[in-house]
């Protein structure tokens, strides 16, 4: 059977969906950016640039020359 109820439901939830799109709907504030200090980014660098050196092969030596 067709419920009335379900419709009306899914119509109210369809323009409440539609019109949360429009330019006069509420809208939360940007929260400005979090400013991290230069001492935080260079610690940072330092362990990603020590992670890096300990992931990565080192350079291979070998004892015969290549002809």
């Amino acid at each position: 059977m067709f419920d009335r109820t379900a419709m009306i439901m899914a119509d109210q939830a369809t323009k409440r969906h539609v019109l949360s799109a429009r330019p006069h709907a509420r809208t939360a504030p940007e929260r400005p950016p979090r400013l991290r200090g230069d001492a935080t980014r260079r610690l940072v660098v330092a362990a990603l640039r020590r992670l890096a050196d300990r992931l990565e092969p080192g350079r291979v030596t070998t004892s015969a020359t290549a002809s």
